[in-house]
């Protein structure tokens, strides 16, 4: 198990920093808002940018962790990052949209070079647990930008907040940088790069049954994770009329929640045996949760608010990991990286449409109850299409839990 636990401390790292810069910038809308006169609900519109270049990047880091290994690249992402909220420092539009491109650049490739790592170094019965714990840097990441950011805003300016998290990447970059001999000894320089190598992850994806079906239940899943993360602390301070630092503590509770979440789901899947029906559960879970985020007002007790929040983060932010150590399962031996790519087209397709339809239907007039009802029920629907495909699965007695289909 040692030989596991130093590769996912790595990733790990990288990943909440990754995280944070990217949670950072939904956190700082009321306050850019302010200064810029830049509609606070555009944050959406921005996420979308993010996500569109993150999908992009996917796919593209299946051959980048081949050629430079899984180490340099995160590092590259840090860059990446570190780029992106200097442009949002600026407080220039413009830039804020090549802020948004260098976030999604930064944000895409993490997760396919964390798998490619841990896919080597876990055990097979340890898969969910560990792909999961992993991806808690998800929401320990948001958790941060959450807690920390708006204390910053109020210290030194939202400016200051911005460049600050800029400065955690590269603390975390310079600390990365002693395991790269070492995690990156299977790189190979002489791999050429094209771009027909492109089209290989989504092959990966949609050539298996269960690959395709996990991937198009992640579009809406991270469709609604993306509305909650994003519109949580607009939705508080301007419907519910609680402070931007007590909204911003929501946000770490429900960051808090997933966090917990993806490492119980984990432990569970693994013992259970059937991961794919626990994701449907969480489906459902999550589709509940947003329709009662849709209904709080000021009349709501904080602590009812707070609970809320810590369900809908744990189910809607807390699929992730189970849902990854599927996907690297259904890969085909070595390729982890490349299937993870794939699906996280899908997932990150389903970031880019969740934000700004969610944007589209509030500045349409439709309320922010109504907004979420409409993100929670297709992934409502996934959840049921899922239970199906689970008991499909075992009557069949085909594709058990961690081996693929065939055909």
């Amino acid at each position: 198990m040692r030989s596991s636990w130093f590769p996912l401390a790595v990733t790990l790292a990288v990943q909440v920093l990754v995280a944070m810069s990217v949670v950072t910038v939904p956190v700082l809308a009321p306050a850019v808002a302010a200064e810029t006169g830049v509609s606070a609900s555009h944050v959406g519109l921005f996420i979308a940018m993010v996500y569109g270049a993150s999908m992009a990047a996917s796919l593209a880091s299946g051959p980048l962790v081949q050629r430079f290994g899984a180490i340099r690249l995160s590092q590259a992402c840090l860059v990446a990052c570190m780029v992106g909220l200097a442009c949002v420092a600026t407080g220039v539009p413009i830039l804020f949209v090549v802020g948004a491109m260098f976030l999604g650049m930064g944000y895409g490739p993490v997760t396919p070079a964390s798998s490619h790592i841990l896919a080597k170094s876990t055990p097979p019965e340890r898969m969910s647990f560990i792909f999961s714990l992993k991806q808690t840097g998800v929401p320990i990441g948001g958790a941060l930008a959450g807690a920390l950011v708006p204390a910053l805003v109020l210290w030194g300016g939202w400016r200051v907040a911005a460049l600050a998290v800029a400065g955690a990447c590269l603390a975390t970059l310079i600390s990365a940088q002693p395991m790269r001999e070492v995690l990156d000894a299977d790189r190979d320089p002489a791999r050429p790069l094209a771009i027909s190598s492109l089209a290989g992850p989504l092959r990966f994806t949609l050539g298996d049954p269960m690959l395709r079906c996990l991937a198009i239940c992640s579009f809406f899943f991270a469709a609604l994770q993306l509305c909650l993360i994003t519109f949580l602390v607009t939705h508080l301070t301007l419907n519910v009329g609680i402070s931007l630092v007590a909204a911003g503590l929501m946000l770490a509770a429900a960051q808090a929640g997933g966090v917990v979440g993806r490492i119980a789901w984990g432990v569970f899947a693994d013992r259970w045996g059937r991961p794919m029906c626990l994701l449907g559960l969480m489906a459902v879970g999550m589709g509940a949760a947003a329709v009662a985020t849709g209904r709080f007002t000021p009349q709501w007790p904080a602590v009812s608010v707070a609970l809320v929040c810590v369900a809908f983060g744990a189910t809607a932010i807390g699929w992730n990991g189970v849902y990854l150590a599927e996907v690297a399962r259904f890969a085909p031996p070595g390729k982890a990286g490349d299937a993870t790519g794939g699906a996280l087209v899908f997932t990150y397709a389903g970031v880019l449409f969740g934000p700004p339809a969610f944007t589209f239907l509030i500045e349409g007039g439709v309320s922010y109850a109504s907004a979420f009802v409409v993100l929670a029920m297709p992934a409502v629907a996934c959840g049921l299409w899922l239970f199906w495909r689970d008991g499909h699965r075992k009557e069949s007695g085909r594709g058990a839990p961690g081996k693929p289909e065939n055909g």
